[in-house]
């Protein structure tokens, strides 16, 4: 029986087979989102499954968990910028609607999105962005994977995060 990571997106990180996983934060897990209709999606996964809001953590790793938030989007932002003039920005969600897990979204925006689209939040764009195979992480995402890698590596380490 082949084990999809998608079930246990946290315990296949921790085993490293979660292939979404760009780097180890000190709280969790950057990963690359399963879908890119906006180029960089990114999430920051908590490293403890049984952690389902922020305030289930001692203040430390809430702070630690946010910290890790600020760096990997401004990794997004650096790479998604280098990659394409027209970013212009990212949101940053902590919902906790559907995955019982704390995770953290975050969203590249730009200049090209739908007008009707640019100005709400990414959950009005169509259900078909979620699920069609030409908006799913693919080989063609190498280089924007390893951009955000690189700027994660760099941030992490003029801060002394590494």
């Amino acid at each position: 029986m082949t084990h999809d990571w998608r079930t246990d997106r946290i315990g296949t990180a921790l085993r490293g087979e979660n292939p979404t996983v760009l780097r180890r934060m000190s709280s969790g897990f950057a990963v690359i989102g399963d879908v890119q209709f906006l180029p960089g999606y990114s999430v920051l996964l908590v490293d403890d499954p049984g952690v389902s809001r922020l305030s289930d953590m001692p203040r430390r790793r809430r702070l630690s968990f946010l910290s890790d938030m600020d760096c990997l989007a401004e990794a997004v932002e650096r790479a998604c910028l280098r990659l394409d003039p027209a970013f212009r920005r990212v949101n940053l969600e902590i919902l906790g609607n559907t995955d019982p897990f704390l995770h953290a979204h975050v969203w590249p925006r730009y200049a090209w999105e739908p007008a009707e689209l640019a100005g709400g939040p990414v959950w009005r764009y169509p259900r078909d962005r979620w699920t069609d195979d030409r908006s799913g992480l693919a080989p063609r995402h190498d280089v924007l994977r390893e951009e955000i890698r690189t700027e994660l590596d760099r941030l992490r380490a003029t801060t002394g995060d590494g």
